[in-house]
């Protein structure tokens, strides 16, 4: 059986909120990709990945944080990456995306960060 997965995208306070749901793995991470593109294409691009729901993200789901993450800078946006439960956390701070991304502890917090900037 295959591992479960959801994705959603909402606009919350001037903000494109994702909601990933389930594992984020090779066969997964193509939708996640193409979320993040579409909001990037309307110039969202202040963008909230909120992971409350997230139990596994592989290297390919890593990927694609480190795809967007230059190009949004650059046009003066960002993600912030919210919710991480402790062992889902571990992964990202094992390869350093603590030095790269805002990683609060929820989408609250995450949305308070993106107002005071």
């Amino acid at each position: 059986m295959p591992n479960p997965f959801a994705i959603q995208t909402e606009q919350q306070d001037g903000l494109s909120v994702i909601k990933l749901e389930g594992f984020v793995d090779a066969h997964t991470a193509p939708q996640f990709e193409n979320a993040v593109q579409a909001e990037i294409d309307h110039d969202r691009l202040r963008i909230v990945v909120d992971c409350a729901k997230l139990s596994y993200i592989s290297s390919a789901g890593l990927g694609v944080f480190m795809s967007f993450i230059e190009e949004l800078r650059e046009r003066g946006g960002d993600i912030k990456i919210s919710g991480l439960a402790p062992k889902v956390k571990h992964t990202f701070d094992i390869l350093g995306f603590q030095d790269i991304f805002e990683m609060p502890d929820d989408l609250a917090t995450a949305k308070a960060q993106f107002q005071a900037a």
